[in-house]
C-alpha cells in the first residue's frame, strides 16, 4: 500500500490508502486575510500562534505554513518571513509541516528551516517549475504536492489533468523521487461554475490511486466557492472524496462540519479501527446533555458544578467553530 511519510522532529504521520484521512490545516496563510498579512509584515505572529494551536487542538495532522504576504518582490521578502514563521510554528507545536510557497527561494529556505520531513507545496507540470522544485525535493528527501496544471493552464478535461499528473510523477522518478512521495492535487473546480466538478474529481482520484498508485489531496473549500451553505457542502464533498480514495485535504479543521465528515468517512472506510476515534469523541460530546438530565432528575454524582464546567467546554468548542 502507498504510504507517504511526513514528520516533524518528534511526530510523524503516514498518508496512505489504508490510513485515516489526513487533515492538513490551512489557516496559517495570509492569502485573502488582509489582517493576518499586515500582522506578519509587521512582525506580529500572535494570530499565527493562535491558529497553530487551535488547529492542532481541533485535530489537524499537518499544518500548512504560507508567508506570501505580498506580490511585491516576493523573492526577497518571502524567504526570510517564511523562515521566521516556520520557526515560530515549530516552537508552539510538534505537528509536521507543509511548506507552502510559489517562490522557489522561499521553499529552499523553508526546507533548511523545517525539522523532520515536511511536505512541499507545490510543483506543477510547468517545465520551469519541474526543473526548479524537483531537485530540491530530491536533495532534502521530502514529499511534494503535485498540482495537475501546466503551461496551458488548468484544463476542464479530467483526462488532461490526469496526464499532467502522470508527467509529474514520471519526471519525479527521473530525480529518484518515488511515487509514494508525490501527493497529487487533481484540482477541484467550483461546483457552482461546473456542474460535473464533483464527478470529475472522484473519477480522477480513482485513476490516480489505481493507475499511478499515488496519494491525493485538494483545497477542499474550492468545491463550494460561491455557494450558499458552503460548510455543509464541503463536508459532504470531503466524505465522498474519501470514499473514492482521496487520502488528504488542505482544509480548515476549525469547521465542525468538515471534521465530522472526515471522522465519519474514516469509520465507514474502515480506517477508524473499531470506530474508536468516533466513539471516544462523540461519547464525550454527549456527556453534557446526560449530566444535565441527571441533575434535573436529581440523580447522584452530577453536581451543578459538573454541568457548568461541561457547558463552558462546549461553549469553547462552539466558538472555535
Amino acid at each position: 500500500m502507498t504510504q507517504t511519510l511526513i514528520a516533524s522532529e518528534k511526530k510523524s504521520f503516514l498518508i496512505g490508502f489504508d490510513r485515516p484521512f489526513c487533515v492538513i490545516g490551512e489557516r496559517i496563510n495570509p492569502t485573502g486575510r488582509k489582517k493576518l498579512a499586515a500582522e506578519m509584515q509587521a512582525g506580529n505572529f500572535e494570530t499565527v500562534i493562535k491558529d497553530a494551536l487551535a488547529q492542532a487542538e481541533a485535530g489537524a495532522n499537518i499544518l500548512d505554513v504560507n508567508a506570501g504576504v505580498t506580490s511585491v518582490n516576493p523573492n526577497e521578502t518571502e524567504p526570510p518571513l517564511l523562515k521566521q514563521t516556520i520557526e515560530i510554528v515549530q516552537s508552539v507545536t510538534d505537528l509536521p509541516l507543509c511548506i507552502d510557497s510559489s517562490v522557489t527561494a522561499a521553499l529552499k529556505v523553508g526546507l533548511e528551516t523545517a525539522k523532520g520531513r515536511p511536505l512541499v507545496n507545490s510543483v506543477t507540470g510547468e517545465e520551469e517549475k519541474l526543473e526548479a522544485i524537483l531537485p530540491l525535493v530530491a536533495k532534502y528527501n521530502v514529499a511534494v504536492v503535485a498540482i495537475s496544471n501546466d503551461e496551458t493552464g488548468i484544463s476542464e478535461d479530467p483526462d488532461v489533468r490526469f496526464e499532467v499528473a502522470k508527467k509529474i510523477v514520471q519526471r519525479a522518478a527521473d530525480y529518484g523521487i518515488k511515487p509514494e512521495d508525490v501527493v497529487v492535487d487533481p484540482l477541484v473546480m467550483p461546483i457552482g461554475a461546473m456542474g460535473t466538478a464533483g464527478q470529475q474529481v472522484f473519477r480522477l482520484v480513482r485513476r490516480l490511486r489505481e493507475e499511478l498508485k499515488v496519494n491525493t489531496t485538494c483545497g477542499a473549500s474550492n468545491i463550494a466557492f460561491g455557494m450558499p451553505n458552503r460548510r455543509v457542502l464541503t463536508g459532504y464533498f470531503l466524505a465522498m472524496a474519501a470514499s473514492h480514495g482521496m487520502t488528504s485535504a488542505i482544509m480548515n479543521p476549525l469547521h465542525d462540519e468538515d471534521m465530522h465528515a472526515i471522522l465519519a468517512a474514516n469509520v465507514l472506510n474502515g480506517t477508524d479501527r473499531n470506530c474508536k476515534v468516533w466513539t471516544n469523541k462523540f461519547r464525550e460530546m454527549s456527556v453534557p446533555a446526560a449530566v444535565s438530565q441527571a441533575v434535573g432528575d436529581g440523580l447522584p454524582g452530577a453536581s451543578a458544578e459538573d454541568v457548568e464546567r461541561r457547558r463552558a467546554r462546549e461553549e469553547r468548542r462552539r466558538r472555535r467553530g
